[in-house]
């Protein structure tokens, strides 16, 4: 036998070191410097990839490796240095060596998932500087070494989850470092040890991680040649050697092997995952063993032909993937497994002929499977049954698959192999799970494949659980599901073999009383559920042995009470359920209460239900005191000593009742009892199964009682024959021909019954057959000859002979109808509702189907599963790519960016919001003048104007009417007896204090405990909200945001306090740098856009809560309340504290804004006590005297050139007022345009040399009277000097609260220098569009004020 060499790969890839070209690789496409190569079957790097390239697809398992040494740093260093994306998922990289990645350093986004990694060598990331995403997920990784991460200080995102995890001390690094960056890498979870398994790297404690053994290593193991063979140029020579086996310890890199002439005896073989064909046909291989080809995902070929394979298990070729020709021709198969060939994706060839394969029921799979892929090209036939039989089997109808009768072949096959192929009589088997539920098995089926994962014995009536040893059989089972069964008993080491058992449901069974004898055996069990049993008492020794259970379920039994310490062999507990259950908080429970107020376990508040005075009242609720005994209470749970029945005398284990006129057993038979003396009596029958419970019974003394040997008591005679427990002295009295018989003696056939029976005699053995229950109720009789009925919902009384109407009372919950009619007696339930009243709604979750890590949530008859980001579907099992045409939610023309968790819509600008639904409302930043009304646009506005003004933004006046002397303000209309101007030619209103005319924008609180709500406000987000707050007190709220999830906005000692979580304790928050309690105005802004929340105060630094786990809520529930708080709402975060009292805010509060639209804050002033409009505290003046106007609150009165109800803002004078001022060095133009029958144009232009110059006020007189209104520019102009030196273009920087942004091209500014104290300012300007590039790679537009000349002017007040 000879392996055929295979070095492509290595040549290939050798071969493209040398090549660099600029144009696409064959088969590949390219996009400018994307390269797809994904899903083209490549076996090699593709050669030609351009130099240009910066992302490179190449997934979907394109990567193959032969030989460890062919690791992707032999490419990656000379290959990839211009690329920044590099995808590499889904391949069979099995190790990240060190400096792998050498000379790639601008690779930024780097995905290595759904690999076969099991581990990263020391440095593998070092030269990733710039590395800002890294993806790990669905890998073997068990070890990471110190500090891997460390040198990538971009690093924003890291995946790890579904890895192998081994969380000792050498791992125990990681989890500090991702509790330092939380949100990195969600779901790193500990796979090992076991009782770590499951656990968030970043919660597992520093104390946890322990070393139990050696460190594990990357290294390889040294191996060397065999000592029977030679080794020669990667050529192992084993021939003729008598090999019954390929040895072991090979060494890597061989590409041959050569054991031709193998003994006859040969059964089993040794692959080594190395090599690309395996050819070991010709040989008597008769059995695959298990595993034999695991790992073996780079094999392309494999010969089996010409052996004696008889047998082939389900998981044979489950790593083979990439396998394209199987050659299992003339061997000795006569059935195959299902599913054998689904691993097999990469198959082109199949060999099945010359095996004597039996077309029965077992094998119909294999001919659907031949007829939808024809890929078996020798023919295979049927070679029986005869009828068949040689028949190919991909044409061959699937009706003519049976198994019925003599056709059932399976018979034929014997042995473990063919049972792990077959599935269980009646049962259904898919996968790995073998359901068995609702079948009405009275035991476990026998012959469960040894694959099973999954084992589903639910919905049956299986009573007692044996001890068969079944479970030994199945290595690889991890969940069993005995629920709804009719469990009475679990025989210890009936799950003896079942270490690996992870979940076991015994839920809704008849369990009366567990110990850990009956879980002997799963050591490794992780969930146990026993809900809805009969359970009673919770003993010491329950729980024995399941020390990693760490969730077990106790609701709905009958437990009263709990010993002590039941709960600590369960070191790993973490959730229990022990609701709805009767407990009796007595002094025997008072350890629970404290043990429920210690634990950190999980455990839904029990609550008592005795004594009266406690009920409902939850456990660890209660005082220590009310746990009290007064003496008559019996703890259950303690062993009591077995009591004696009345009228006997009991001795150790002897019970003695003769001659005491019994004329039935006596009840309460200690089941201990070895002697039982029941002579002189007058017992006459003796109920079946009596003795049962009494199996240490080894003497029955029925001597001298009037027995009555009729078929009712042959059981008895037989009974007392196999045990010999009766010595030989009782007999018979009736009926008359066996009068005077030993039981003993008398042969069973005459325990004759004749003619009818005598009832009465027959109910006093067994009184239901007198059927005294009426109305359908049910009889149970005991051995002691009595009997209960058991009466059906309405009737009551021993013989359930009174009806009630109980249907008065409604008892039927949850839809249930109640019913009287016989045979409906009781409530009928809804689907998805049981008991006797529909009170229960039954935990559908318990068996459901949700996938890929979903949360599933019980309904009413259903589950439902709650897709985590990227999932769809009813399981979630479908994949969203949010940005497919039919998933794509961006609006406007945006674009989609997939994310790894999600997706982004980048908007166009004039468009704003998650999905880019929001037009941007480009009037709230409109230059119209002239009272002009502003049309909002996409991406901006249009300003409409008044009659006769024109201009882009209205900013020319109509043309002047000579002496025309109506004033602008005989049209304008001032609101709330505002005073009309005229100013610039415009009316300008002077609203009253603390008013805009028609809205209020500034109140003063008096800190009386009072609020003010914005119920009208528009809030949307992303929000940005704004205000002025003028205060010199120390604490106090100035805005609350109540929805269900709230926020504050506080003064605190002083400084602005951001609050985030209110309804938490501690809540998050953040404090800003500087103090406002000054009296002075301060502005506060809070920014609140996707996931972040920040504060600005005064236009300085943002400050951040840093990124939130969730977006702060913002819809149209949301509520705003301002200088205080409603008292109903609940704020533990604003709890006061002894340096800090709860307050409302004592100052004024100016210009709230939202989405800088101002908020009226007059409409919810009117009757309230403790709010004045306007402000009162003279301290808010910027400039100029202050002025008290009684209940108005103060003005300022403004110095020249400044104005506003604070004196806040600058204004130019009017040219027409006063004197003008023109500056040294400057040209004084007088320009006045009047448009009459004749035109007047008058210009003064005066050139200013070493003084200033005034224009006489009585010439300016007429310009006021007359002319300004009118005029179409400037009455009078200064033409400054030019500055010093040359105008600076720079960059423009916006703070955009959680990002940076920069503009595109550098814009103009005027710092030079002019002489005589003047200041460089701009002269010229024009609007333009100036484009912005953020930091977080997105982009905007915005339209401004360039600057195009500078000139010398007289510097600002």
């Amino acid at each position: 036998m000879r392996w055929v060499k295979y070095w492509g790969t290595v040549a290939v890839l050798c071969g493209l070191l040398c090549c660099a070209v600029n144009g696409c690789p064959h088969k590949c496409s390219c996009s400018g410097s994307h390269v797809d190569c994904q899903g083209q079957g490549f076996r090699t790097v593709p050669r030609g990839i351009p130099r240009n390239a910066e992302r490179l697809q190449w997934h979907r398992r394109d990567l193959m490796y032969c030989e460890r040494e062919m690791q992707f740093k032999f490419f990656l260093h000379l290959l990839f240095t211009a690329v920044v994306g590099l995808d590499l998922s889904e391949n069979q990289i099995q190790a990240v060596p060190r400096k792998a990645f050498r000379g790639i350093t601008a690779v930024k986004n780097l995905q290595l998932d759904s690999n076969h990694i099991s581990c990263i060598e020391d440095g593998a990331f070092r030269a990733l500087r710039d590395l800002e995403i890294l993806t790990l997920n669905n890998n073997n990784i068990t070890l990471i070494p110190l500090s891997s991460f460390n040198h990538m200080p971009k690093l924003r995102t890291l995946r790890l989850h579904s890895n192998n995890l081994h969380c000792d001390c050498h791992l125990s690094w990681l989890s500090d470092w991702l509790r330092q960056r939380r949100g990195l890498a969600p779901f790193t979870q500990c796979m090992a040890p076991a009782h770590m398994r499951g656990l968030n790297v970043p919660d597992v404690q520093k104390r946890e991680f322990v070393c139990t053994g050696m460190a594990q290593s990357c290294a390889p193991q040294a191996s060397i040649c065999p000592a029977a063979c030679t080794c020669n140029n990667n050529i192992v020579d084993c021939r003729k050697k008598s090999l019954t086996e390929i040895p072991a310890n090979l060494p890597e890199g061989i590409v041959e092997i050569h054991i031709e002439t193998w003994a006859d005896s040969l059964l089993s073989i040794y692959i080594i995952s190395v090599c690309v064909y395996r050819v070991l046909y010709g040989n008597k291989i008769a059995e695959i063993p298990k595993g034999l080809f695991d790992g073996l995902v780079s094999l392309q070929l494999l010969l089996l032909n010409a052996n004696k394979i008889n047998c082939l298990r389900v998981n044979t070729f489950k790593d083979l993937q990439n396998l394209n020709l199987l050659s299992l021709y003339d061997n000795k198969l006569q059935t195959i497994s299902k599913g054998l060939f689904t691993p097999l994706r990469s198959i082109k060839t199949l060999h099945l002929a010359q095996n004597p394969f039996m077309c029965d029921c077992h094998l119909k799979w294999l001919a659907d499977y031949l007829f939808d892929n024809p890929i078996e090209t020798s023919g295979a036939r049927c070679s029986h049954p005869r009828r068949l039989a040689n028949k190919r089997i991909s044409q061959v109808k699937g009706k003519k698959f049976r198994c019925t009768g003599a056709e059932d072949y399976r018979s034929r096959l014997s042995g473990e192999c063919f049972q792990d192929l077959v599935c269980p009589e009646r049962c259904r088997c898919e996968g790995t799970v073998v359901d068995c539920s609702n079948l009405k098995l009275t035991k476990t089926p026998p012959h469960l494949p040894e694959h099973t994962t999954d084992l589903r014995l639910n919905d049956n009536e299986i009573s007692v659980l044996e001890a068969t040893g079944a479970f030994k059989k199945l290595p690889n089972l991890r969940k069993i599901n005995l629920s709804n069964n009719k469990l009475r008993d679990i025989r210890e080491g009936a799950f003896d073999g079942a270490g690996g058992v992870l979940e076991l449901l015994l839920t809704g069974n008849k369990l009366q009383s567990v110990s850990g004898r009956m879980f002997k055996g799963l050591s490794g069990l992780k969930t146990l559920t026993l809900r809805s049993n009969q359970i009673s008492c919770v003993d010491n020794a329950t729980f024995t042995g399941l020390s990693s259970v760490r969730l077990l379920s106790l609701y709905d039994n009958r437990i009263s009470t709990i010993a002590p310490g039941a709960f600590n062999t369960l070191h790993s507990l973490s959730t229990i359920n022990l609701l709805s259950n009767p407990y009796v908080c007595d002094c025997h429970l008072a350890w629970l209460g404290l043990w429920l107020k210690k634990t950190r376990v999980v455990s839904g508040n029990p609550r008592c239900q005795k004594p009266a005075f406690l009920k409902e009242i939850p456990i660890q609720d209660v005082a220590m005191p009310d746990f009290s005994c007064d003496g008559a209470e019996e703890n259950v749970c303690l062993p009591s000593a077995p009591r004696c029945p009345d009228s006997c005398t009991c001795s150790d284990a002897v019970v003695r009742c003769s001659n005491r006129g019994l004329r039935s057993l006596p009840k309460g038979i200690p089941k201990d009892t070895t002697e039982l003396i029941l002579s002189y009596n007058q017992i006459r029958c003796v109920p079946v199964h009596a003795f049962d419970g009494l199996r240490s019974l080894r003497l029955l003394a029925l001597g001298a009682n009037p027995l009555y040997c009729d078929c009712e008591l042959r059981w008895l005679s037989q009974w007392v024959k196999a045990g010999f427990k009766e010595p030989g002295i009782a007999r018979c009295a009736g009926p008359p021909d066996m009068a005077d018989r030993l039981l003993l003696t008398t042969p069973l056939s005459q325990f004759q019954c004749k003619g009818p029976a005598d009832l009465n005699l027959m109910s006093k053995c067994a009184p239901c057959l007198a059927t005294p229950c009426q109305n359908n109720g049910t009889c149970v009789s005991d051995v002691t000859g009595s009997y209960h009925c058991t009466c059906p919902f309405g009737y009551k009384g021993r013989n359930c002979e009174i009806p009630i109407n109980a249907c008065i009372s409604l008892p039927c919950v949850n839809g249930g109808t109640c019913h009287l009619t016989p045979g409906l007696d009781g409530c009928v339930c809804p689907p998805g509702y049981e008991g006797q009243q529909c009170e229960l709604n039954p935990d559908d979750c318990e068996d459901n189907d949700c996938e890929n890590n979903s949360t599933c949530v019980d309904g009413i008859n259903n589950y439902t599963c709650i897709c985590p980001p990227n999932y769809r579907g009813d399981l979630c099992e479908e994949v969203i790519d949010h940005c497919l045409p039919r998933f794509d939610l961006c609006q406007h023309d945006s674009k989609c960016v997939p994310l790894s968790k999600g997706y982004r819509c980048e908007c166009l600008p004039g468009y704003v919001g998650q999905h880019c639904e929001q037009d941007y409302n480009d009037c709230l930043e409109n230059k119209c003048q002239h009272g002009a009304e502003c049309n909002d646009a996409i991406n901006g506005y249009t300003c409409v104007c008044k009659e006769g003004f024109s201009g882009l933004f209205c900013e020319t006046p109509p043309p002047m009417i000579l002496l025309q002397k109506t004033s602008p303000c005989d049209q304008s209309y001032c609101q709330n007896g505002a005073q009309c101007l005229v100013v610039e030619g415009e009316p300008v209103c002077r609203c009253p204090p603390g008013s805009k005319c028609h809205k209020m924008v500034t109140v003063h609180f008096l800190g009386k405990d009072t609020y003010l709500e914005l119920s009208g406000a528009k809030i949307r987000p992303p929000m940005h909200i704004s205000l002025q707050v003028a205060t010199d007190k120390d604490n106090g709220i100035l805005l609350y945001k109540e929805d269900h999830d709230p926020l504050a906005l506080e003064l605190y000692q002083g400084h602005i306090r951001l609050i985030y979580d209110v309804a938490k304790y501690p809540p998050t928050t953040v404090y800003s740098v500087e103090s406002v309690n000054d009296g002075l105005f301060h502005t506060v802004e809070v920014l609140i856009q996707n996931q972040t929340l920040s504060l600005v105060v005064d236009k300085g630094a943002p400050k951040s809560l840093g990124k939130l786990p969730r977006p702060p809520a913002v819809d149209h529930n949301t509520e705003l309340y301002i200088g205080g708080v409603p008292s109903l709402i609940d704020t533990a975060g604003l709890r006061p504290g002894p340096d800090r009292p709860l307050q409302s805010f004592n100052g004024c509060i100016h210009d709230v804004r939202l989405n800088g639209e101002l908020q009226d804050l007059g409409g919810g002033l009117e009757g309230v006590e403790g709010i004045l409009p306007g402000c009162h505290s003279c301290g808010i003046c910027a400039l100029g005297a202050c002025r008290q106007r009684g209940e108005a609150g103060v003005t300022c009165e403004c110095p020249s050139g400044h104005s506003g109800p604070l004196c806040e803002e600058t204004t130019s004078q009017s040219p027409c007022q006063s004197n003008c001022f023109c500056a040294p060095g400057s040209h004084l133009e007088w320009n006045i345009k009047t448009r009459f029958k004749k035109l007047f144009i008058f210009i003064i232009n005066v050139i200013v040399h070493n003084s200033s110059v005034r224009i006489s006020p009585i010439l300016l007189l007429y310009c006021f009277r007359y002319v300004y209104p009118y005029t179409n520019c400037n009455l009078i102009r200064c033409r400054s000097p030019t500055c010093q030196g040359e105008m600076v273009r720079e960059l423009l920087k916006r703070n955009m609260g959680h990002k940076n942004c920069t503009s595109t091209s550098k814009m103009a500014r005027c710092p030079s220098a002019c002489r005589s104290g003047l200041c460089c300012a701009p002269t010229k300007s024009r609007r333009r569009k100036v484009s912005f590039k953020c930091s977080d790679r997105s982009s905007f537009s915005e339209e401004m004020e360039t600057t195009v000349e500078c000139g010398c002017t007289r510097c600002p007040l």
